[in-house]
């Protein structure tokens, strides 16, 4: 890999971070938690708001070659335990539902209900994941 691709998926890498981040950002202002999501194949409702690692790589501008490389992301996801989305409740924030501030302290632990606030980096590494792993395809 040449010092140029090396340093160019390094700032896509970036760049997925941020997206990861502002996934959670407008949301986060009234639903600062999130649950991560180990299928895209879960019953949908008009009252959660999913975002799958592709909707978050997008969100940063990214996009993947073609359906094998979107593929290859979820393949990276899927053998390092990850999750492949997140879902967010739009009535009510899920730890909070009376808006009083308080914050599960196994917020930010990869394991159920994960809060911003409380560092969680597991939408992050989510996007960056898929990042990775649909790079690493040749379409």
């Amino acid at each position: 890999m040449s010092i140029s691709s090396s340093l160019g998926r390094r700032v896509l890498v970036g760049t997925a971070a941020t997206a990861a981040l502002a996934i959670g950002a407008s949301p986060a202002m009234a639903h600062h938690c999130y649950i991560p999501m180990y299928s895209l194949s879960a019953p949908t409702s008009s009252n959660w708001l999913v975002f799958s690692a592709q909707d978050g790589a997008g969100l940063g501008g990214y996009e993947a070659e073609c359906e094998g490389a979107a593929a290859a992301g979820y393949e990276a996801l899927e053998d390092a335990g990850m999750p492949v989305g997140i879902k967010i409740f739009e009535k009510m924030t899920i730890g909070d539902p009376k808006g009083t501030g308080k914050m599960n302290p196994n917020g930010a632990n990869g394991v159920g209900l994960e809060y911003f606030g409380a560092g969680s980096t597991l939408a992050d590494d989510m996007v960056e994941t898929w990042i990775e792993g649909a790079e690493g395809y040749s379409c």
